[in-house]
């Protein structure tokens, strides 16, 4: 049976739309949720300025309900300074004038909730911005007064204290370390920023900061939100004494073990947001819930934050990390599944954020990286678990690499000496509509540059185009309601190169992951492809790079039944 046009017959299915105003599910919604990230600056622009807003996220909600996701995170929209991207927050319980108001996010949430979408916003812990009212009080105040003790402060090394406590860098490149002066201008202490210097680390042995971020939960909850993803969840706590490292640097991305990264400590404080959370879960929308992003130096100790009683899910940064190679996902795969089923906690995959390249790029870029990217997509949506989507990777965007160097904005860029781009490339706003920029994203010139071929790939132009990457998202997303994930996986013979697998809830998985076609016995009924395939009766073809989707076989829904 030729596939070309099956996409279009899996979306016209009647029982295929998701449910909408409604709640399908509640208790343990976030066992098999897929929950879409909006980076608020660059989803959508609601004022004209040139910067994504709530309003804009209110606008495109639509979107992303007709795309079938459960939820969206949204990426920190409080007031802030932009020194790194909104995550240099000054004030936790209120909205940056740029985004919009306290009112017009009760809107969205109200909105969101109204298309049956849940809402999980972003919890900047490990650091303020150096504009916060702590810091302001901290920098005027004089070593020793409680106000330092809310951030890490500590007096140089060296005859006159003008080396920094340790040899710590910043995850952004230069000294982890700054120095402030006193009222008459004369140097004194250092402070700890394992990111920008704009970005103070706080100091989580201090109980009032510990008390303050609590009532910062409370706030957000009252308001009705369905969950928190915590930003730098393993930096918290620095190991006592702020030993050197061996390595002066470690980015993000660097999970090796440091002083200053994955400490115990941390544990407790999830365990009491665990107790906030748990106690706000009483309606019908379910549990609220709490995310963690926590690059680690491996999966076991990634399980650590989602063990009974801490938070809910860990991104599974393995996988993201993992070369584009069926043998290579198997493994991963497997770790994941044996690992978090150790402590009763499903897996979150993912395969790209605001944090890394794009993985049509990461794949190869062009042709062979979105088919690539589609085929991942294909495997990671089988997966029991829950998975997260970066916006526009349903449209199959690659990292935009040619960016004008006086258009980059991440501290990476400065920070590193002008040698590292950072993170821009991935948050470059979405193409909506049109033929030219800012292709539907708002009325004003877009903070950061969109290239013309993204004409070809805005969500106007893909909605219509059965072979899109956007209808591809749509059916799978569609299919996955119906043929749930489940929680257990099983492997299925294969030939070298291609990975197949079914779950209990009767979805079989087969993807060709090599550059040579495949051939497979024809598993059960064919439901979507990542690309045209000709399904045998017993035996199939994949070609290089393809994903099938297939309904299990039974005794009384023959292989090729219906084909």
């Amino acid at each position: 049976m030729n596939t070309s046009d099956l996409t279009s017959v899996v979306a016209n299915r009647p029982d295929s739309s998701p449910h909408r105003g409604e709640w399908p599910h509640t208790e343990g919604w976030w066992r098999t949720a897929v929950i879409y990230e909006v980076y608020i600056r660059s989803f959508a622009d609601g004022n004209g300025d040139g910067t994504g807003d709530l309003a804009g996220v209110r606008s495109r909600l639509g979107h992303l309900a007709d795309l079938g996701v459960d939820a969206l995170w949204i990426t920190p929209f409080y007031p802030s300074p932009l020194a790194d991207g909104g995550y240099d927050v000054a004030d936790y319980r209120d909205i940056a004038p740029e985004f919009g108001d306290l009112a017009e996010f009760d809107a969205l949430l109200a909105d969101a909730h109204a298309h049956g979408l849940r809402v999980i916003i972003d919890i900047v812990p490990n650091h303020t911005s150096d504009q916060h009212p702590w810091f302001r009080d901290a920098r005027a105040a004089a070593p020793g007064d409680p106000a330092r003790e809310r951030y890490v402060f500590r007096p140089g090394r060296g005859a006159n204290g003008e080396e920094p406590p340790n040899n710590w860098e910043s995850v952004f490149g230069g000294p982890a370390w700054s120095r402030v002066t006193d009222a008459d201008g004369e140097p004194e202490e250092w402070y700890l920023h394992l990111f920008a210097p704009e970005q103070p680390d706080l100091n989580w042995r201090n109980p009032e900061v510990r008390a303050e971020f609590a009532d910062v939960l409370h706030f957000w909850l009252r308001r009705g939100v369905d969950g928190i993803r915590v930003d730098v969840a393993h930096g918290l706590f620095k190991a006592e004494g702020l030993p050197d490292t061996g390595r002066t640097r470690s980015g993000m991305l660097d999970s090796a073990a440091q002083p200053y990264w994955d400490q115990d400590e941390v544990h407790e404080v999830y365990r009491e947001w665990r107790e906030i959370l748990d106690s706000y879960g009483d309606d019908a929308r379910g549990e609220r819930i709490g995310v963690v992003e926590a690059w680690v130096p491996s999966l076991d100790r990634a399980v650590r934050y989602v063990r009974p009683g801490e938070l809910h899910q860990s991104f599974n940064f393995e996988f993201l990390v993992t070369d584009y190679c069926a043998a290579a996902f198997q493994r991963v795969i497997d770790a994941t599944l044996t690992t978090f089923g150790e402590v009763g906690a499903p897996p979150a995959w993912v395969l790209s954020n605001h944090d890394v390249v794009r993985h049509v790029t990461r794949y190869g870029g062009g042709v062979l990286g979105r088919a690539r990217a589609r085929v991942a997509t294909l495997v990671m949506l089988a997966l029991p678990g829950a998975a997260y989507l970066y916006q526009g990777e349903e449209l199959g965007l690659e990292e935009v690499t040619d960016l004008p160097e006086e258009a980059l904005r991440d501290p990476r860029w400065h920070r590193s000496g002008y040698t590292e781009r950072g993170r821009d490339g991935c948050r470059v706003p979405m193409p909506w509509s049109g033929g030219a920029a800012p292709f539907g994203f708002g009325e004003g010139e877009p903070w950061l540059p969109m290239p013309r071929h993204w004409a070809d790939h805005t969500v106007a132009r893909q909605r219509t185009d059965t072979d899109s990457t956007l209808r591809l998202y749509r059916d799978a997303l569609r299919l996955r309601r119906q043929f749930a994930p489940g929680d257990t996986l099983s492997w299925l013979d294969a030939p070298q190169g291609v990975l197949a697998f079914t779950t209990n809830g009767g979805l079989v998985c087969t993807a060709n992951m090599g550059d040579d076609p495949a051939e497979i016995p024809t598993p059960g009924l064919f439901l979507l492809a990542s690309r045209e395939v000709s399904v045998g009766v017993t035996t199939t073809t994949l070609p290089p790079n393809t994903a099938v989707w297939w309904r299990a076989a039974t005794t009384t829904d023959p292989a090729g039944a219906g084909q």
